[in-house]
């Protein structure tokens, strides 16, 4: 265990050794083993900060969160009180009668199921009173996710204190519903969600995770650092939703590990409002033959905010299908990141693979750095991607002014339907209609500016083997 803190961190040091009892005290040896070895992973790396040789984060500058002091063990306003603040902007009684609700605020368990003991629960109970059913827990937790490959992960896990908990057994016969919601507007707070989700063999799991400030238009400045694990059985099926809905002023880093089965399937979609920084690193093993993985990804940016998605997929298997298609609509002087990176490995024969970001630019001031990428080792697939970045062209919109529309309805109108090929992706209808309602209100009253003036080109490429 180190015993001086680095340069890079201080805060987070002294914050980690002052909770460093307070967590051990009734946790498991195995727990505390995986804390202390994250912490020092963390301890080694620190905040990936570099300009060189930092290819993960080279358009995204984590500097404001390595020298912030945001405290872990921050309390702000009661918890309850939070919860009604965030009015709207959350499905907090869940969307319909068989969701099962489980609601963090400021990282405690405010809203727990009361039904279906065993198969939903916190982390904390899984590892304590055991009503969560503790196998699979030491098998899983921190292993799809390892402290040694980034940084934000290592710190999240050094701080694990409690989480969400989904185990599904094998042949389970009922389909899950599950609303899991994080709250968080403690200001000057670090806030690290867990959550762990086991889909066992032929079971079935529809999942809403949400990041939510109480208030996003009012700037609360605080960090999140979330990890998501998600095993998929042999033949199961997880369609799984996030929105990242965080302050005006928040920083959030978000990372999801997902491992795959032979014949399983995983749904994503991931739905970003902005924030100042937003970061969400989801990978994919498809580490069963016959896999398939779709994920799907609408953000929206405005004014200075920064958002990056960092997506791979692993193809290690035959017969595997994966497609990827994120778009994002970008504003103001906002910035986002799309690195997509396929991999099929020489064994995985008869792949079917294809990834496509696309981008709408509304302000001459806004940029978008697009990187898709296949990596393929196998001579037997079916692979491409490609990427475009600009305006609504200039026929479009006279089109529309034509016919008597004025600008700022027209704008609305096309960036409502540039989003909704994302939107309607969701196969949940109720869940559907609370995005679209959600990214609709965000959008109205932009308009579509600097058409035919802009220094944002675009770019199409296409590989395959």
């Amino acid at each position: 265990m180190s015993t001086a803190p680095t340069i890079n961190h201080p805060s987070y040091y002294a914050d980690y050794h002052a909770l460093r009892e307070q967590l051990s005290a009734n946790s498991p040896a195995w727990l505390n083993d995986l804390r202390a070895a994250a912490w020092d992973s963390f301890d080694g790396k620190g905040f990936p900060t570099a300009r060189r040789g930092n290819e993960p984060w080279k358009y995204t500058n984590v500097r404001p969160i390595a020298q912030g002091r945001f405290d872990a063990s921050a309390s702000g306003q009661d918890p309850v009180e939070l919860l009604l603040a965030a009015g709207n902007r959350l499905p907090s009684t869940g969307f319909e009668p068989e969701w099962l609700n489980l609601v963090f605020v400021d990282g405690k368990p405010v809203v727990t199921p009361e039904t279906r003991p065993g198969i939903v629960g916190t982390l904390e109970q899984g590892w304590t009173t055991g009503d969560v059913n503790t196998g699979g827990l030491p098998e899983n937790l921190g292993q799809h996710a390892r402290v040694e490959e980034d940084a934000f992960v290592a710190l999240n896990t050094a701080f694990l204190n409690d989480g969400a908990y989904v185990r599904l057994p094998d042949d389970y016969d009922e389909e899950v519903f599950l609303n899991l919601v994080h709250v968080q507007n403690s200001p000057d707070s670090a806030g690290y969600p867990r959550t762990l989700i086991v889909a066992g063999r032929n079971t079935r799991l529809t999942v809403f995770e949400s990041y939510v400030g109480a208030d996003p238009a009012k700037a609360v400045q605080y960090f999140t650092n979330a990890v998501t694990e998600i095993a998929v059985g042999e033949g199961a099926k997880v369609n799984h939703y996030r929105l990242l809905d965080e302050s005006s002023a928040a920083y959030h880093v978000g990372t999801t590990r997902v491992t795959q089965a032979r014949d399983s399937s995983y749904e994503s979609g991931s739905f970003a409002l902005g924030c100042a920084l937003g970061r969400h690193d989801l990978s994919v093993l498809l580490d069963g033959t016959g896999a398939y993985c779709s994920l799907n990804g609408l953000y929206l940016t405005d004014n200075a905010e920064h958002m990056d998605n960092l997506i791979s997929i692993d193809h290690a298997h035959p017969h595997g299908t994966s497609r990827l298609y994120y778009k994002g609509i970008l504003d103001g002087r906002s910035r986002a990141v799309f690195g997509g990176t396929v991999m099929v490995r020489e064994d995985a024969q008869k792949t079917d693979a294809q990834q496509t970001d696309k981008n709408l630019i509304l302000s001459d001031r806004a940029e978008v750095d697009s990187k898709p990428s296949l990596l393929i080792y196998a001579d037997d697939v079916k692979c491409g991607h490609g990427a475009t970045a600009g305006h609504i062209d200039e026929d479009t919109m006279f089109y529309m002014r034509s016919r008597g529309i004025d600008p700022q309805t027209a704008s609305q109108i096309l960036i409502h339907a540039f989003a909704s090929e994302i939107i309607d992706t969701v196969t949940h209808e109720v869940v559907r209609e609370h995005l679209d309602r959600l990214f609709l209100d965000t959008v109205t009253g932009k308009t579509i500016s600097g058409m035919g003036n802009s220094n944002s080109g675009s770019r199409q490429r296409q590989g395959g083997a």
